[in-house]
């Protein structure tokens, strides 16, 4: 296709699948972020796909540096994924706030002064409160209840999106997603199911802290709903959920080691639920886009597993999120 994408966030978990997607069919990601180790792009697209990234580093609380880095490369659309997640936000509120929400306000003004048509963000299923657990899906619809300050600030960000599209004709997706895993999650209040099949992998024991059912969501099918998204769609300011499989934490312990036979009975599942519904109903964005994929778990958990063994195998696995052996 040879378009040009600006991906804010780009060396993040979701980032670094979007890119991979957008390299693989041919077109020219601009990774905007403010520098570091792009080794989930690498983890995920191997060390010649890397080479085909081009890296702007900058700070979206900048808005001069932002807008600046949006016009010089004249994208197709922005796929805004840069912000602090649960822990991160929970510690620095003020930070929180400053990345997460004028950031966001940030990535709308650099589009609208170069003349981008398009924004897709990251939302999260955050955005809604505790549910009764009465194995009804939530919808789009469903009242927002957020119990985090993540949560908060992403349901201002739909609020900013809908503004911009009602003031300026700005269009935007903003997409839901709750417990996405796959190789590069290694970050966040859901991560802990990806590092236990990275742990699996090298035969350590490892705990995942939250339990009950969430609604999880391979992350290359998550990044292919950024990319389509951002190739086009109907105009105005969206919101969709994303639906994976929904599926109770002990189960995905039991199908990693039943991948992973060393570890039998060596990754554990405790703590509380996630205070955000264990189920959502993705039938929208599926009505409006409707060739996305669909990983199921099995599947996910077993690519995932594969990529790790191949990391493993040639020293590149990276275990900072591992607890020390």
């Amino acid at each position: 296709m040879n378009e040009t994408y600006f991906v804010t966030g780009a060396l993040g978990c979701i980032g670094a699948w979007v890119v991979k997607q957008l390299v693989e069919r041919g077109d020219r990601p601009v990774v905007f972020d403010l520098g570091g180790d792009p080794r989930r792009i690498r983890d995920v697209l191997g060390a010649d796909g890397l080479a085909r990234v081009q890296f702007v580093n900058g700070d979206i609380t900048d808005l001069d540096v932002t807008k600046r880095a949006v016009a010089a490369c004249k994208p197709k659309a922005i796929v805004h994924l840069a912000g602090l997640q649960v822990p991160f936000c929970r510690q620095d509120p003020p930070l929180g706030a400053r990345v997460n929400v004028l950031g966001t306000i940030h990535v709308f003004e650099a589009a609208l002064a170069a003349g981008v048509p398009r924004v897709v963000y990251a939302s999260s299923a955050a955005v809604f409160g505790p549910s009764e657990d009465d194995g009804t899906a939530v919808t789009e619809a469903t009242v927002c209840a957020p119990v985090t300050h993540y949560g908060v600030y992403k349901q201002a960000n739909e609020g900013t999106a809908r503004i911009y599209w009602l003031e300026k004709k700005l269009s935007s997706v903003g997409l839901r997603p709750l417990t996405v895993y796959g190789v590069g999650r290694d970050q966040g209040l859901t991560s802990g199911p990806t590092s236990a099949m990275k742990a699996a992998v090298l035969g350590r024991a490892f705990h995942i802290g939250f339990s009950g059912p969430t609604d999880f969501h391979h992350v290359a099918d998550t990044a292919a709903a950024f990319v389509a998204c951002a190739d086009g769609g109907p105009q105005g300011a969206h919101l969709f959920n994303l639906h994976g499989d929904t599926v109770d934490v002990a189960e995905v312990a039991r199908a990693i080691e039943a991948e992973c036979p060393a570890v039998r009975g060596k990754i554990t599942v405790g703590g509380p639920r996630i205070p955000i519904p264990p189920q959502l109903d993705g039938s929208a964005i599926h009505a409006a886009y409707p060739h996305l994929p669909h990983t199921p778990l099995a599947a996910g958990i077993r690519a995932t597993i594969a990529r790790f063994r191949e990391l493993h195998a040639a020293n590149a696995l990276d275990v900072r999120d591992l607890p020390a052996s």
